[in-house]
């Protein structure tokens, strides 16, 4: 994915505030063997880009002045509760060199599985991302999790997943094995569903009173 940036050479609050009243939102460019650059986008392209799962996990094209550099999403911030992109941050990536980034999950067959067509289960998703490593040329969008066959009571972990030519998982994931998903019969209450609206009361006992002159 190709993100088109440009260099910003006044920094500092005020600044990042006329320039977000401009339409741009600031971020920086780090790491490698690269002095950290500042540089500034236009926000609504932004915007929608954060809705595409690619742009979380993929290895972007970042064009600033004419020259192109190779870096991962780290992170963004957004105001409090207005549709607008504070900050953004982005890492140089080295082709050579291991990345660590969460890739997200996607998960098929759920509705086909013994859990749900034979026993009456549901398939309960746990994580939606997993964190891994591996060279950026093998980066993936997405992890499949198959669940085709999964049975009630039994869970898929993190080293169950196929994972893709050149991925393997973090290491505190590797060691963690981290349950994904798992199958179970959701649970019934016993007890009726009160309707909200207070009983009546009990009509009151008739009471004969006996006559004196019996």
């Amino acid at each position: 994915m190709k993100v088109v940036a440009f260099e910003r050479s006044v920094q500092g609050t005020g600044a990042s505030r006329r320039l977000r009243n401009s339409g741009k939102t600031p971020g920086i460019i780090y790491g490698g063997t690269e002095l950290p650059q500042a540089v500034e986008l236009d926000h609504n392209a932004l915007f929608h880009a954060l809705k595409k799962e690619a742009f979380h996990a993929s290895i972007l094209e970042i064009e600033v002045g004419g020259n192109v550099q190779q870096a991962l999403l780290r992170d963004y911030q957004m105001h409090p509760f207005k549709p607008l992109v504070l900050h953004v941050d982005f890492q140089r990536v080295d082709a050579k060199q291991k990345i660590h980034v969460r890739v997200p999950l996607h998960f098929k067959g759920d509705e086909i599985s013994p859990a749900v067509k034979l026993g009456g289960g549901v398939v309960n998703h746990v994580f939606n991302d997993l964190e891994i490593s591996c060279l950026p040329a093998d980066l993936p969008e997405f992890i499949e999790v198959d669940l085709s066959k999964i049975e009630v009571g039994h869970s898929i972990h993190a080293k169950d997943l196929v994972l893709p030519k050149g991925v393997v998982l973090s290491l505190h994931v590797e060691q963690d094995n981290p349950v994904v998903a798992v199958a179970r019969v959701p649970s019934v209450s016993a007890e009726p569903l009160s309707s909200g609206a207070p009983e009546a009361p009990a009509a009151p006992t008739a009471i004969k009173v006996k006559d004196k002159e019996e």
